[in-house]
């Protein structure tokens, strides 16, 4: 894949993401629970923000020439989420398609307005360092699947979740 053609996908899909966070609209909404059994728009933004710093800082030490492994026990996957703030999303050990509840228990005392802020700037970062990046390095690196999987798919993840309520709460209310 050429790289200009995943930065428009990306763009792409992330236009998307926002224009549904757009349309759910006010404060209230965003932070009541049930959107995906206990959690919220602002539990889900928050996941998807600790996928994004997670690439994000992937995509920093590739740049840098530094490099990572994924963990490998149970103990190092932990130390890695105490050292980070966020999990190992690229760990064996770890289920990734699910929000992780350390990180919703993390954000759940920040502000939406905080959250989004930071989203938006982790979001911005990773745009910047993928633009930094050669080809051969994104091939190399597998960039395109990873950054996928960190950024769009829990778009997509996330949108499926907020549609399927919007959808629950609008039968409701008639």
């Amino acid at each position: 894949m050429e790289k200009s053609i995943f930065f428009e996908r990306l763009q792409h899909e992330r236009d998307k993401f926002e224009n549904l966070l757009n349309r759910v609209g006010f404060s209230r909404q965003l932070t009541m629970k049930g959107v995906s059994g206990n959690l919220s728009i602002k539990d889900l933004l928050a996941d998807v923000l600790s996928r994004e710093q997670f690439i994000a800082d992937r995509l920093s030490e590739i740049t840098n020439g530094d490099s990572y492994a994924p963990s490998t026990s149970f103990t190092s996957l932990e130390n890695f989420q105490k050292r980070n703030g966020y999990p190992d999303y690229e760990s064996n050990l770890l289920e990734k398609d699910k929000p992780n509840h350390m990180v919703v228990y993390k954000f759940k005392n920040i502000g939406m307005d905080d959250i989004v802020e930071q989203e938006l700037a982790t979001y911005l970062s990773i745009l910047d360092l993928f633009q930094q990046l050669t080809h051969n390095q994104c091939l190399d690196h597998d960039l395109f699947h990873r950054i996928a999987e960190h950024t769009y798919k829990p778009y997509r993840r996330t949108s499926a979740e907020i549609n399927r309520w919007l959808k629950k709460i609008a039968s409701e209310s008639k």
